[in-house]
């Protein structure tokens, strides 16, 4: 079957090339009653072809805006871009013509949303809205397209005999994986998983992330995992991005997050997970609430909630800085920070 989607020419990436390059990316919500909300700001970020890059975080940090922004799903108003650009294969996505931003989504980008209760029209089958993404992208009939939903359903452990069954008569895992079924249907060379798993019981988690990292093997796609899960980030992700207010606070690989944790949040974040092999009875939450995006702080967004913050912290902004290849960190004390964690060990 011919795909009718143009955009970038046939442009053939090999493994390690970037295929996504964020760069500066600010988006704030502007509205009459809550002023400006600054949801991202001036955020960088890069994605090579084949590489599954985890953006982890509170829930409120901006990790979803990010996703969005890419596949210039924003509502706006109240959204809206005010800097920075987002080039995929070298394009600037947000310079395409509209028709041609629409032949990408879900051809050379998909997404699979937050809550897969909601992501599917109950009034169609599920065979009919896998078969409607592929009958907009690939030149082909009717049947062809039921042939190959039915053979998306099979990849995705669902039996095609159910292609003509309703949202409701699947169970939620069940669910989840037909709208992953749909986000890959045109095997697109980019997937943005936002929280894919967060409505699923533990067991059908991990049969859902098993069959994700499987399509991502057969398929070649690279992935932008959103969840706030580090246990997730374990198990499908090679590079990380801590999000905090907005911001990128920590970058690196998986050993730089979770061996040489260089960021207070960071390390916030694992304390605040049961640990079955610890002797602590309590959990160690972080104190306080991350700043409402409506009033942030004029120097570290992390300041007023970091046990090792100073008078300069409140002043100033700290810069993301590369401690070692890789491995970047936005924090004006995190050698003083490594250094106690190191004690403590």
């Amino acid at each position: 079957m011919a795909k009718k989607s143009t955009v970038f020419g046939g442009t053939q990436l090999q493994k390690g090339d970037d295929l996504l390059r964020i760069n500066d990316l600010s988006v704030h919500y502007i509205s009459r009653d809550t002023g400006v909300s600054k949801a991202v700001n001036h955020v960088t970020l890069s994605l090579k072809k084949g590489e599954t890059l985890g953006l982890v975080g509170e829930t409120g940090a901006g990790k979803t805006t990010i996703a969005l922004s890419i596949l210039r799903l924003l509502d706006s108003p109240p959204g809206k871009v005010v800097s920075g650009t987002i080039e995929y294969k070298g394009k600037d996505l947000y310079k395409l013509r509209k028709r041609d931003m629409e032949q990408i989504r879900g051809f050379e980008i998909s997404m699979i949303f937050q809550d897969p209760m909601t992501a599917l029209n109950p009034v169609d089958t599920v065979g009919e809205q896998i078969s409607e993404v592929i009958r907009l992208h690939d030149d082909c009939s009717k049947a062809e397209a039921k042939v190959k939903a039915g053979d998306m359903m099979e990849m995705v452990g669902i039996p095609r005999e159910r292609y003509d069954e309703y949202p409701h008569q699947f169970s939620g895992g069940m669910i989840q994986r037909i709208v992953i079924a749909i986000a890959l249907a045109c095997s697109p060379e980019l997937l943005l998983a936002d929280e894919p798993t967060t409505a699923l019981d533990v067991t059908i988690q991990a049969q859902v992330l098993d069959m994700m990292n499987e399509l991502k093997s057969k398929l070649g796609t690279s992935v932008l995992m959103i969840t706030h899960d580090l246990g997730i980030i374990a198990e499908m992700c090679d590079r990380v991005a801590v999000i905090y207010a907005g911001e990128v606070v920590e970058l690196g690989n998986l050993e730089d997050i979770f061996h040489q944790t260089a960021h207070p949040y960071t390390q916030g974040l694992f304390d605040s997970l049961p640990n079955s092999a610890g002797d602590s009875k309590r959990l160690k939450p972080i104190k306080g609430l991350m700043p409402d995006p409506a009033n942030l702080p004029v120097g570290c967004k992390f300041c007023e909630r970091c046990p090792y913050a100073t008078e300069e912290c409140s002043k100033t902004s700290p810069e993301l800085t590369e401690i070692t290849p890789g491995h970047w960190v936005r924090c004006y004390h995190q050698s003083c920070f490594r250094k106690e964690k190191a004690i403590h060990e």
